[in-house]
């Protein structure tokens, strides 16, 4: 073996041991203890998802800033999207969010299909899916977001109210979206989703 090799492997099991302790002192702790899910923890480094100047603090139990107004956010608040999305084998999924990735990573081992989109991208020209993902709070629904999302199908997603971030589930029923706020979750608002200015006069 040589030695970049070596440093290789050493370094992969320093990110996994990271990604252990995230998962015992982050995610279990708070009530996220679905098997499937955690083994998606493990599974993606979520160090290769951040600046090479940020990996230091990729396990830190905060957001992290990825530049460009992008953040990746806390580990416990994607285990809480994905333990309310209850995503299963059969789910063909659509992410919205911050280029990146790490959701759609993790998505990737929970469900059939997974199709990641830019918020400011053409995410409502990407069909109807079972499951949409929303990497970020919104805090005004558009009307097409409806339009990606099965019938019977759900949407969870961070939600801006009176400026505190929290975790919405919403279903489609007879063609309109129905949200259900849950808890409170550490979101970073995405401008593409912002409230338009409302006029007085």
């Amino acid at each position: 073996m040589t030695v970049v090799e070596e440093r290789a492997k050493v370094s992969d099991i320093g990110s996994e041991a990271a990604r252990r302790a995230m998962i015992d002192s982050q995610l279990r702790v708070s009530g996220i203890n679905d098997p499937a899910i955690l083994a998606a923890f493990l599974a993606v480094p979520r160090e290769d998802f951040v600046p090479e100047a940020r990996r230091p603090v990729a396990y830190a139990d905060r957001a992290v800033a990825l530049g460009d107004g992008a953040v990746l956010s806390p580990a416990l608040t994607y285990g809480q999207l994905l333990t309310a999305a209850q995503p299963t084998g059969d789910d063909t999924v659509l992410v919205i969010g911050a280029p990146g990735g790490y959701l759609a990573a993790l998505a990737e081992k929970l469900v059939a299909k997974v199709t990641h989109v830019a918020a400011t991208g053409d995410w409502a020209k990407a069909g109807e899916h079972s499951l949409v993902l929303v990497d970020g709070a919104i805090e005004e629904m558009p009307d097409a977001m409806a339009d990606v999302v099965s019938a019977e199908g759900r949407l969870v997603t961070g939600v801006v109210e009176r400026g505190v971030t929290r975790l919405a589930l919403g279903r489609k029923v007879a063609g309109a979206l129905a949200l259900t706020v849950l808890t409170e979750a550490d979101f970073a608002p995405l401008a593409a989703f912002a409230a338009r200015p409302k006029w007085s006069f």
